[in-house]
């Protein structure tokens, strides 16, 4: 997605609100606000979880974090997804804020694709060379629907927990003001060491790696 094909969103709306418990599967566990949503350009079923005192915070901590089903539900060490998402709720649970659940699966590419992708990484393409040779984009995600959802829960200015520039870019050029860029941890395994160094490398995640 390039900055240059972005426009202002238009209003959405709230369509529910109801209070979740969540625990995950090292015992950790906090309690949100789940908000649905009306008239999110891409039609498609975002949610963005209230968690702490996000209703009292004068910049609240946002992590838009692209839904990945490998690793939020499976555990998959292939990238950093299920980690980073375990901390960006106790993160923004201490300072209050909210966590946009995108779904936006492997990039914008689906799910099926992107398991496509893993096994072109197999053969040695890096994640976005994979992405390439499917004939997909590199990276096609879209924060126009992002940046509605925090219009409508009146989070302008925010300070945003994220690696990755581009989400900051597009966020910003959407009339969302970044206070702050905040970079998660770095959660390395053996299996996603290449992933990780690709992102650094290839588009300049803020990622603190070993040499």
């Amino acid at each position: 997605m390039t900055v240059d094909a972005i426009t202002a969103p238009a209003a959405a709306g709230i369509r529910t609100k109801v209070r979740v418990p969540l625990r995950f599967p090292d015992g950790w566990g906090t309690t949100a606000d789940v908000f649905t949503f009306t008239g999110l350009v891409d039609g498609k079923e975002h949610l963005a979880l209230g968690l702490g005192d996000y209703a009292g915070a004068d910049v609240p901590l946002v992590r838009p974090h692209s839904e990945c089903m490998t690793g939020d539900v499976f555990g998959s060490e292939r990238c950093d997804c299920g980690p980073q998402l375990r901390e960006a709720v106790e993160r923004i649970s201490e300072q209050g804020g909210y966590l946009l659940y995108l779904r936006q699966e492997g990039r914008g590419i689906g799910l099926y694709a992107k398991l496509d992708a893993y096994a072109l990484q197999d053969e040695g393409l890096d994640t976005y060379e994979a992405n390439r040779a499917l004939g997909r984009g590199e990276d096609e995600r879209d924060y126009t629907a992002a940046a509605q959802m925090l219009a409508v829960l009146g989070a302008d200015r925010i300070d945003l927990l994220s690696n990755n520039p581009d989400k900051a870019r597009q966020l910003a050029a959407l009339g969302v003001t970044i206070a702050e860029r905040v970079p998660t941890g770095v959660h390395m395994s053996t299996a996603n060491v290449r992933y990780l160094r690709a992102k650094v490398e290839h588009t300049g995640h803020s990622l603190a790696l070993p040499a």
